[in-house]
């Protein structure tokens, strides 16, 4: 039996995370926010991750694990594969989506901006990419807990330069 969740459950469990930890519990401590966030979705990749591979065998390289993640984890969260695949064959790979699906309903409420300037200040544009980065603290999580659970440690971050496309670069720790 196939368990499936709704996708506009699963963005509302975000956005109410997320505006739980930055704006309640960490609310003068957006750093503190960010790290919780990301545990919390280091958590949910690592379990995922062990239910998606109980029927593989281990992977035996870095690039078979990644490719894993880019195709089979992604397709299973996402319903799509990742756009593009890029690799220093170094221990960096870059994992692009042309159009994240937890971004591409985003919006910020102006309402909040507290200063007397209209929308595209510098300042409207700063409070909106940070209220995405918070966003992308969760699904960085998943990607690196999901890669710990096949016995890869590694840092993840997030790269939102050309919306709605996001990059995910992955650092493998040696």
């Amino acid at each position: 039996m196939v368990r499936e969740v709704s996708e506009s459950c699963v963005d509302s469990l975000l956005t109410e995370m997320v505006a739980c930890y930055c704006n309640r519990f960490y609310a003068n401590k957006p750093e503190l926010a960010a790290r919780r966030i990301e545990a919390i979705g280091y958590q949910v990749g690592h379990q995922l991750s062990e239910r998606y591979t109980m029927e593989r065998p281990r992977f035996t390289d870095h690039l078979e694990a990644i490719k894993f993640i880019c195709k089979d984890f992604w397709s299973e969260l996402f319903k799509k594969q990742i756009d593009n695949l890029k690799t220093n064959h170094r221990g960096t790979f870059v994992l692009q989506d042309n159009k994240f699906r937890w971004l591409a309903r985003m919006s910020v409420d102006p309402s909040t901006d507290n200063s007397a300037e209209d929308s595209t200040s510098p300042t409207a544009e700063n409070k909106a990419a940070q209220a995405m980065s918070m966003h992308l603290y969760f699904p960085c999580g998943i990607i690196r807990g999901a890669l710990s659970n096949l016995g890869i440690p590694c840092a993840v971050s997030a790269d939102i330069s050309n919306l709605p496309a996001c990059s995910f670069v992955v650092r493998i720790k040696a």
